[in-house]
């Protein structure tokens, strides 16, 4: 039986305004599966997006949605995740808004271990403005501000969260939805920060300005540069070399969790006494 994809999504809004191939929509298809799977109920969650193709994310489904300024979803979603501890907050961004821009408010919300389930979609360029260099591009690729080829190193987004504190890392691919989808679904049951590094394709503004003429060679390129994690954990330092694990990288149920801890404050305040951790 076909999967009824239409009771959460604001239909009206379809199609989206995704180029065709676009790895958004693998992504929207299995977040959508991934909270149907755990029954979460569309008035119990909020989803954040910035500004980028993958603010549109808010857009397509029907929920509770906030559309934000560049860079500041974290923010946003903090304050949201503050006021309603017990509802979901997902917060959408791409490599540009979540790594840039938005690079410290995604430090500052792995710090505070904060239970915010952060997606950040990562086409290694910034789509939607025409192909600038992000904090992902490889290095050596085209981009419209380095035409000869960009010098900047890269950022691994897991390290980077893993090393700021998020006590949920994982990475997937568009080109294996069952699998992005499990990993949401773990990503969504944790308690405290998860982080989920999603690679996908941009054809049009990064792979067919790249020596990849579709989307297929673009995921094709992505499928190389990626091993899953028990392969990558059984490889030399040399054979690791370009190479990203895919899977759940940290899973830390230890770590405590901001609003818990926040509860604690409201109660030294109410009591007059020092937080108690």
């Amino acid at each position: 039986m076909a999967f009824n994809y239409d009771e959460y999504l604001r239909t009206d809004k379809m199609p989206t305004l995704w180029c065709w191939g676009c790895g958004d929509g693998v992504i929207l298809k299995a977040f959508i599966r991934a909270i149907d799977k755990l029954g979460i109920k569309k008035d119990d969650m909020c989803i954040v997006s910035g500004i980028g193709c993958s603010g549109r994310f808010s857009s397509y489904i029907d929920c509770n949605t906030v559309h934000t300024t560049h860079g500041r979803t974290i923010a946003y979603a903090t304050g949201i995740k503050m006021a309603n501890p017990d509802k979901h907050v997902f917060c959408i961004t791409g490599d540009g808004d979540g790594l840039a821009i938005g690079g410290n408010h995604t430090i500052h919300g792995c710090r505070r271990n904060i239970d915010i389930n952060h997606i950040l979609i990562d086409n290694f360029i910034y789509g939607l403005t025409n192909s600038q260099t992000s904090p992902t591009t490889p290095q050596g690729m085209w981009t419209v501000t380095m035409k000869r080829g960009n010098i900047d190193p890269t950022f691994d987004a897991c390290k980077l969260a893993d090393a700021a504190g998020a006590s949920f890392v994982a990475r997937e691919k568009v080109s294996e939805p069952r699998k992005l989808e499990k990993v949401f679904v773990e990503a969504f049951k944790h308690k405290g920060y998860s982080f989920v590094d999603v690679f996908s394709n941009c054809h049009i503004n990064l792979g067919r300005k790249n020596k990849m003429a579709n989307a297929m060679e673009n995921l094709d390129w992505i499928d190389s540069i990626t091993v899953s994690k028990k392969k990558y954990d059984a490889m030399s330092e040399e054979e690791r070399k370009g190479l990203f694990p895919t899977g759940v990288l940290k899973k830390d149920e230890e770590a405590r969790e901001y609003t818990e801890m926040y509860e604690k404050v409201k109660e030294a305040w109410q009591n007059n006494t020092k937080v108690e951790l």
